[in-house]
């Protein structure tokens, strides 16, 4: 296939490209990515001769389709991510969730191109702690931050595509993914490298929030498998069963790293903090054969830790920064 994949220089994008150039080196691949701060050239280093990366905006609706034309499929990865950018400036993720979707979706309207949108489960909002239910394709939509709001709404405007214009598009929500190219400002690697640079951790609240983490490689695994076999129109779940408390992460890892597991900071709780997340993946399982392989948290949390610390000139010039904006926020 002629691949076009958005927000392709990114944590999971990037990650993307790596497996499909590894694994299916008959596709060619297109990055487009605006190269904001979480979107980074040297993510891509590795692959540089296999791919061509052309620098810009997912709403640039010329260039946009100009791409798309060349394209057999788009991955849509492009996205603001970060839960605590999106409380600080609402309007950024408005304008690339869902005018950048709006965009993409015009332009494989245009031009018959399939594509397949990467979306999140905060789109369903938190269930309790004690809650036995997980959450399916058809659990409403109930997003509580900016970004979730706005996921939300580009994954409706999918739908919209799909029945309206007959757009042949499928969407995946999965959940918190962890591995290596991480920005540092998520949590598994900002807790890595503060040990590394001897910063103490830092743990919202009680660290009682509950989230179910799936390592990057088998988020990708599925993306690959439901755009060769997902039915377009259709949502697919993508979890891993791997529900842990930010607590039991935390500790997790600082005994991975040789430290005290209560050696870290409880700082000031994020606004209207989710309490619990959980995907039931039985659905793409059933339908499509998908499995995640990477089912020893700790086995993958040690190996992403030593990517961090084996690639300290990657997250290296971005540390000092993302931890001054921390600091101001009290966190």
């Amino acid at each position: 296939m002629r691949l076009l994949v958005t927000g392709g220089a990114g944590f999971i994008g990037a990650n993307f490209v790596h497996a499909t150039v590894r694994d299916y080196p008959e596709d060619t691949v297109t990055v487009l990515d605006a190269m904001t701060y979480a979107g980074c050239r040297e993510s891509l280093a590795v692959v540089d001769d296999d791919i061509r990366l052309v620098e810009g905006d997912v709403n640039d609706a010329e260039l946009v389709a100009r791409l798309v034309a060349e394209s057999d499929a788009v991955v849509h990865f492009a996205a603001e991510t970060h839960v605590d950018n999106s409380l600080a400036d609402p309007q950024s993720s408005l304008r690339a969730n869902v005018l950048g979707t709006f965009t993409i979706l015009e332009a494989v309207r245009r031009h018959g191109v399939r594509l397949h949108h990467v979306s999140t489960d905060e789109v369903y909002g938190d269930l309790e702690l004690d809650d036995p239910r997980r959450f399916t394709e058809s659990t409403p939509y109930n997003p509580s931050s900016p970004y979730s709001a706005t996921k939300a709404g580009s994954d409706l405007l999918v739908r919209a595509w799909v029945r309206s214009y007959g757009v042949q598009a499928t969407i995946s929500n999965c959940s918190n993914n962890y591995g290596p190219y991480q920005h540092v400002e998520k949590f598994i690697p900002r807790q890595i490298t503060n040990v590394l640079t001897g910063r103490r951790p830092k743990l919202y609240g009680k660290g009682a929030n509950v989230r179910d983490w799936i390592h990057v490689e088998d988020h990708n695994d599925a993306v690959r498998s439901i755009l060769a076999k997902g039915q377009p129109g259709r949502t697919y779940l993508i979890g891993a069963e791997g529900e842990r408390s930010n607590l039991s992460v935390l500790r997790t890892l600082l005994e991975l790293m040789g430290r005290d597991p209560d050696d870290f900071d409880h700082v000031v709780d994020r606004a209207g903090h989710d309490l619990r997340y959980a995907i039931d993946p039985s659905a793409l399982s059933a339908e499509l054969g998908w499995k995640p392989k990477h089912i020893d948290f700790a086995d993958g949390l040690r190996a992403t830790i030593d990517w961090y610390r084996d690639n300290e000139s990657w997250w290296r010039p971005l540390k000092d920064t993302v931890e001054a904006r921390y600091e101001k926020r009290g966190q």
